[in-house]
């Protein structure tokens, strides 16, 4: 168990809800990754539209917690008459907070980002924002009041997996008592057991399981790479070595051989 926030949750994984073929995919996939959090983008799937109505009761009858998002913003205002709606519709303080700079990668406008966590943070929100890997910035949204962040690995929706690892190994290094969900660009399980080998608290998955050719397993397979990378964080990590360290102490012998040598 472990905490988001105040809240106390057993997975360590969470899932997004678009870009699946069909909501009953959505819905089976969500429920196989045995995630306790989704994430919703209010500009996207408004429950309080009628396009959006079906897709809101398949969300319901998961019995999740809801983390609504501001994809698709890319102003400080923006972002924030998002979030307020979001309060009101979802009844959650928490906000994934995204504010895009560039359409061709997706990366967050980062001062803008800043501005708009600090304003919904004095509104008294929950922010995660969706940030990247550069530690100023990490450092900039703590000051402001951010206590969870949301650094990709790669660009949304690339599969490219940690394209910079030193820099996340720096973050998980230099923000010890902030919590850190890797949030974008993993394409494969593996990829979720590297993050979480590293310490990271936790993953946040949407392309990678709703784009694959079985949602259901893939969603699956990302639970137990999430699960199994926090396992050997915990249990104590063998790192790389300059020198060959055998596991027989005289190579060649077996180890009841040496006994009887050394008697």
């Amino acid at each position: 168990m472990w905490k988001l926030g105040s809240t106390t949750l057993n997975s360590r994984l969470m899932i997004g809800t678009a870009q699946y073929p069909s909501p009953e995919i959505m819905a089976k996939s969500i429920k196989a990754s045995e995630a306790e959090i989704v994430t919703v983008s209010l500009r996207r799937q408004n429950p309080g539209e009628k396009g959006g109505e079906l897709f809101w009761n398949f969300i319901k009858d998961l019995n999740l917690k809801i983390l609504p998002n501001t994809a698709g913003c890319r102003t400080v205002q923006e972002a924030n008459t998002t979030a307020e709606m979001a309060r009101e519709l979802f009844g959650t303080n928490w906000i994934k907070l995204e504010v895009i700079g560039d359409e061709y990668t997706l990366q967050p406008d980062t001062t803008a980002l800043i501005e708009a966590a600090q304003m919904l943070v004095g509104k008294g929100f929950e922010v995660l924002p969706y940030t990247t890997e550069d530690l100023i910035v990490a450092q900039r949204l703590v000051n402001v009041g951010c206590k969870i962040l949301m650094p990709w690995a790669a660009p949304i929706g690339s599969g490219q997996g940690l394209l910079n690892p030193y820099a996340l190994r720096t973050l998980r290094k230099r923000l010890p008592d902030i919590t850190l969900i890797i949030d974008a660009g993993l394409g494969r399980p593996s990829h979720a057991v590297q993050v979480m080998e590293m310490g990271f608290d936790g993953v946040l998955i949407n392309s990678a399981v709703a784009l694959a050719q079985d949602p259901i397993d893939m969603a699956r397979a990302f639970a137990r790479g999430v699960e199994a990378g926090r396992m050997g964080y915990k249990a104590g990590l063998l790192y790389p070595r300059e020198m060959a360290s055998p596991s027989t102490p005289t190579i060649g012998t077996p180890f009841w051989q040496q006994e009887k040598n050394g008697d």
